[in-house]
């Protein structure tokens, strides 16, 4: 089993000009352990599902990973995962291939239709972020179309292909794409999500990866079972081999019973888990981070 760690959580009780440093000792210290993947979210505000308040720090994700890769040497590098509504999909896909480019091919590209996490009194149709800073957010449904024209405009630009694209969300006369990323044919294409008919529809035919949430209580392997198998259903109608899907998870873990967190990993692999991407209750220390490390060579092995 692969293992990444992602960085959310920014609440560290530093002078704001500390922050860089803290984050890029924590990259290289997880790139020189040995870990796979370093992963933050895309949030422009703090959720209020970490428990802390929106006002918490919360650096834009691109920016962090850009920053990070000149820090790092190995590690892979991603978003988990990046909100289709926050920008538009021809600059954003330039901005993931020069990550990847600048790099040297390090790039996973997380992308999602983006969840609704901050739901302010005001009104139920945005998110408090998207909101909060002036950015369309439009229903479900129609996020999840522009996900799917999002997805085939990275194919179509990172095969080179400049002819013009005409969605009902985006039109693109020219989607040149120079320099093209390092990894060919494309970065691997994670899609977050666990949604049976759409979300996992879309893994099958468009993606080399998903991410599904690792639910705490006693039926997580039959939660994340039904999953897998519904994944396996639509590679089959996709004419897509299932076993080219790397399947993901996202875990927290409690950073005082490591063991604990490596039986738990142990279960996942069981159930075909390739890749555990993990945060801790709290921000990341160094302490927690070397604790991870010990357990690495066991959790490789799984």
């Amino acid at each position: 089993m692969q293992v990444g760690i992602g960085i959310t959580n920014f609440s560290w009780s530093i002078p704001v000009d500390e922050i860089g440093p803290t984050v890029s000792r924590l990259a290289r210290t997880a790139d020189e352990a040995g870990f796979d993947s370093l992963w933050v979210m895309d949030h422009l505000f703090q959720i209020r599902i970490s428990g802390l308040p929106p006002e918490s720090p919360m650096p834009e994700a691109y920016a962090t990973l850009s920053f990070l890769a000149g820090q790092t040497q190995r590690i892979r590098l991603g978003t988990l995962v990046t909100a289709v509504p926050y920008r538009h999909p021809g600059v954003l896909i330039k901005t993931v291939t020069a990550l990847d480019v600048l790099s040297g091919g390090r790039t996973i590209f997380g992308i999602g239709a983006g969840a609704p996490y901050n739901i302010p009194p005001t009104g139920p149709g945005t998110t408090f972020e998207a909101e909060g800073l002036g950015l369309p957010f439009l229903s479900l449904a129609e996020r999840f179309e522009q996900l799917e024209e999002l997805l085939q405009i990275a194919h179509q630009m990172w095969r080179g292909d400049e002819t013009p694209y005409d969605g009902r969300h985006y039109q693109l006369v020219r989607p040149l794409n120079s320099p093209n990323s390092v990894q060919r044919p494309h970065p691997p294409i994670l899609i977050g999500g666990s949604g049976e008919r759409k979300t996992l529809r879309m893994v099958a035919q468009y993606a080399d990866a998903c991410n599904l949430f690792d639910l705490p209580g006693a039926g997580f392997a039959d939660n994340l079972g039904h999953k897998l198998t519904v994944l396996r259903d639509h590679c089959t109608a996709h004419g897509r081999d299932y076993a080219d899907i790397e399947k993901t998870v996202t875990t927290q873990f409690d950073p005082t019973n490591i063991s604990a967190l490596v039986h738990h990993l142990a279960e996942l692999a069981a159930l075909g888990i390739d890749h555990a991407l993990m945060t801790p209750a709290a921000p990341w220390t160094d302490a927690t981070l070397a604790a991870v490390a010990t357990a690495l060579p066991e959790i490789h092995a799984m």
